[in-house]
């Protein structure tokens, strides 16, 4: 069994400053106001303005002459952005030239792949429905997903409607987490040469696309909601491989809902964080009815505690809220040993697991039924 990395010692500590304490309280207090700042130097373009001036900088005015943008708006922002270390003043700057200059932090957010991911995902799905998360938490309920429609109890019933720019952003989210781990995970699976996979979850068969790609001999069946097996149908016919991909359609709590039986391998990627502990205990007894003495069920999870940077870790602490506020009011990123838990109450036993695959140090985890 790889060994995680469980990163818990900076959460032991307190050794801040006084001084900077209060100024990380600062960021805190004025924290919409600061993101919305940099949405828009990114939404107007200002901040590639400023990037493509490299290091001799550019002055306000030059910024306004190409962004269209007033002295006074840009003005506001970009000292907000100063304030921030989003951006500097060119080494040479007085206050009667002042040049901006981008900074790293800056770069991060123009170029950086998890933060622009993060950051698009953050105002366009969670940003106006996080006002609700006291009420999200007091309620047990996702009272911010209210925003794109009173309709829906969890926000993967609304995935298919979602506007075209948060439903874009919502796939990016999903799919820059698990598929980079993808390549490490597929000999894992194969290992085994199984000739059948239920893709518990598999909206829009990514995984299950690979999987045909990776072994032309292998059979897909998708288990997820009517909307996502139509979407993921779309892409699997655009493959050429409607032929080796079927669907099981339904909501995998409701006891109407049944998966098919015995198959080599039940793979769930990033699924069963949508799931309360609770719930993710009911959806193991489900798969423990159906799965043979031989099935392997293989979990992949970005799991907060096993990660290798702090940035990361604070990335799925944060990603919880959106669980609880816009997702399904319930679930949470999980720790190694909550998920194992849970997972081992509905019939299983932890037969290995593999930390640290892909960039984002995601953690693959195979039970056995007992």
């Amino acid at each position: 069994m790889d060994k995680a990395f469980f990163n818990y010692e900076n959460f032991k500590t307190d050794k801040i400053r006084g001084v900077d304490a209060k100024f990380e309280a600062q960021k805190i207090a004025f924290s919409p106001l600061s993101f919305q700042a940099v949405n828009a130097l990114l939404e107007l373009g200002v901040m590639k303005i400023i990037e493509n001036a490299g290091d001799d900088g550019i002055t306000l005015e030059k910024i306004a002459e190409k962004s269209g943008i007033s002295k006074y708006g840009l003005s506001v922002i970009c000292e907000m952005a100063l304030g921030m270390d989003v951006l500097k003043l060119s080494a040479d700057s007085n206050p009667e030239n002042e040049r901006f200059v981008l900074g790293k932090i800056g770069w991060m957010l123009l170029e950086d792949d998890l933060t622009r991911v993060n950051f698009r995902f953050t105002n366009d799905i969670c940003f106006k429905g996080s006002f609700d998360l006291e009420e999200s938490i007091k309620n047990g309920k996702p009272e911010g997903l209210k925003v794109f429609g009173d309709q829906w109890v969890t926000v993967y019933e609304a995935l298919s409607t979602l506007p075209e720019k948060a439903k874009k952003s919502w796939f990016e989210f999903d799919h820059y987490y698990s598929d980079i781990a993808f390549p490490e995970a597929l000999p894992i699976v194969f290992a085994d040469n199984p000739k059948t996979i239920v893709d518990i979850g598999g909206n829009t068969a990514k995984w299950s696309i690979a999987c045909c790609k990776y072994d032309p001999d292998v059979k897909m069946i998708i288990a997820d909601l009517p909307g996502q097996t139509k979407v993921a149908a779309e892409n699997a016919k655009k493959e050429g491989l409607s032929e080796r991909i079927s669907y099981c359609e339904g909501n995998i709590l409701r006891e109407s809902t049944k998966l098919p039986e015995n198959p080599d391998a039940f793979w769930m990627s990033q699924f069963l964080d949508c799931f309360s502990l609770h719930q993710i205990t009911k959806i193991m007894k489900k798969i423990h009815e159906v799965a043979g003495e031989k099935t392997k069920v293989y979990v992949l999870e970005p799991l907060w505690d096993c990660q290798r940077f702090n940035a990361a870790a604070y990335s799925l602490q944060a990603t919880s809220l959106y669980f609880t506020c816009i997702a399904n009011g319930n679930s949470k990123m999980y720790r190694f040993k909550e998920l194992c838990d849970a997972i081992c109450e509905g019939g299983f036993k932890l037969e290995c697991a593999h930390h640290n695959l892909g960039s984002n140090s995601y953690s693959l985890l195979v039970f056995k039924k007992i």
